[in-house]
């Protein structure tokens, strides 16, 4: 069963910081929270498309988020507005906080995309990372920002590696 058939059970507001700034804020499906993953649904929050050149985010594109309260990274499932799905969209990030209804987010800069058929596997960014100057002010932080990119593609380059962080533990899908 995919992700995106799960029933949502709330709503949540989704703040992405960034550089001490949010970044965007949006409105999300809250499909579940185990106490340790947070996972939500929703549309494409950016302004028009947006074309990376290995993928486009697009008016209709469905975003099924999961992030952690323990760990330092989140995972996208993309689906088209047609339920194709386009692949998975990693974030690097502190792990999430959530206060009352507001799920914030940290990131910090490291990006890992892998294609819907895993054939494509690109680690991005990183050139933004090593100019946040993040290894100088938190080396605790940036050792564990690239630990967690490092995890995130030895997942991603191995079949249903990616998905197993995703199915919910209580379930028996």
């Amino acid at each position: 069963m995919s992700a995106n058939s799960a029933e949502p059970v709330g709503s949540l507001e989704v703040v992405l910081v960034k550089g001490g700034r949010t970044k965007i804020r949006y409105n999300a499906a809250l499909l579940s929270d185990d106490g340790t993953r947070i996972a939500v649904r929703a549309p494409w929050a950016g302004d028009g498309v947006r074309d990376f050149g290995f993928v486009r985010f697009e008016a209709g594109d469905v975003f099924t988020e999961y992030y952690w309260r323990d760990r330092w990274y989140a995972v996208k499932e993309v689906r088209s507005a047609t339920g194709a799905l386009k692949g998975w969209y990693c974030d690097v990030t502190r792990p999430a906080t959530l206060s009352g209804t507001q799920l914030v987010v940290e990131d910090l800069d490291l990006d890992l995309w892998r294609s819907a058929d895993g054939t494509r596997v690109l680690r991005l960014d990183e050139d933004e990372f090593a100019e946040s100057g993040l290894a100088d002010r938190d080396p605790a932080a940036a050792a564990a920002a690239v630990s967690a990119l490092d995890e995130l593609e030895a997942l991603a380059t191995v079949a249903g590696g990616l998905e197993s962080l995703l199915h919910d533990s209580t379930s028996s899908s």
